[in-house]
């Protein structure tokens, strides 16, 4: 599995604008997409070469509902580029890693996805196909 560095770091909010706030008053530009497959509204900051995605639940059952019930706001997860989503699916697989995804799904950007259990990872890690 080839790892080509860091995508993205996701923060839940309950509100998006609220969320949005520090990174407006910092000068940072914000995008904002809905993911519908995700139930997510997301402000995507660019900063550098990364993003940071603050993401606002659109619904009571978006997996970020849940998370802000159960954590409250902050960190949500990590997300790292990987070169080929299905094969680093199947050899984390093969050595014993927990994945929440059986197949890659649709993401912000339209980008490929699998999440890593955080039984796994101790942090809730997303796998990003470039």
């Amino acid at each position: 599995m080839k790892v080509k560095g860091i995508d993205h770091v996701a923060v839940a909010v309950k509100n998006l604008e609220e969320g949005c706030k520090i990174w407006k008053a910092m000068g940072f530009e914000i995008e904002f997409e809905i993911v519908e497959e995700q139930k997510v509204k997301v402000g995507i900051v660019h900063v550098g070469e990364r993003r940071i995605e603050i993401m606002e639940p659109l619904s009571d059952d978006s997996p970020i509902s849940s998370f802000l019930e159960k954590r409250g706001e902050g960190l949500h997860h990590l997300a790292l580029k990987v070169e080929n989503i299905r094969d680093a699916m199947e050899e984390l697989k093969e050595k014993g890693v927990r994945l929440i995804d059986s197949e890659p799904r649709i993401g912000a950007g339209g980008k490929k996805i699998a999440f890593v259990h955080p039984k796994s990872a101790k942090i809730l890690l997303e796998l990003v196909e470039e």
